[in-house]
């Protein structure tokens, strides 16, 4: 992003913190151990309003804060056993969610269009679904079919809510950041 090194750390901070609030709210699912969060929207603000180098940074804080101990992971919970678990992926692919996120609105959407938000959000977040999916069985020996029907398609409808407000929220909060701080 154009911001000053110091204003993208406070950010990063910022969206760390917004993603652990996001995720300590929870709809658990009976059927999976992945419940349904707000963090996702989160993660995506965080690539779409931060960029690929910022917003990746600010899930790294997030998932270094978590696996430390900090109640930051869904249900307000924390520690290394949660980055290791069936859902452990999902939160390793929220690095990768806001970078590619970011990279893609950096290099494709100069201008701040809502339509190139909404498929880089999506991208961003079908690259955690595979993470996290793969992570799931591997952890749980779990089988594919198996693994998507339980972690994958009762979140679609959700998701696709999630990355509709989410780009609608970054083409208003980069509009806006451009011109309070730059």
């Amino acid at each position: 992003m154009r911001y000053s090194k110091t204003t993208n750390f406070i950010l990063c901070a910022i969206f760390a913190a917004i993603t652990g609030a996001t995720a300590g709210i929870i709809i658990p699912l009976p059927f999976t151990p992945v419940p349904m969060t707000l963090a996702t929207l989160a993660v995506m603000l965080a690539g779409g309003v931060l960029g690929s180098k910022y917003g990746s940074l600010s899930m790294i804080v997030y998932v270094l804060l978590g696996a430390f101990g900090a109640p930051v992971y869904h249900g307000y919970t924390g520690g290394f056993d949660k980055l290791i678990g069936p859902t452990g992926g999902y939160l390793i692919g929220y690095i990768l969610t806001a970078f590619i996120t970011g990279i893609i609105i950096e290099m494709i959407n100069k201008k701040n269009n809502l339509y190139i938000n909404v498929v880089a959000m999506s991208l961003g977040l079908s690259a955690c679904y595979i993470l996290g999916t793969l992570w799931f069985m591997f952890s749980t020996s779990t089988p594919l079919w198996t693994a998507l029907v339980s972690c994958v398609f009762p979140f679609l409808i959700g998701d696709v809510l999630k990355i509709v407000i989410g780009a609608m929220l970054v083409t208003k909060l980069r509009s806006a950041l451009d011109k309070s701080i730059t």
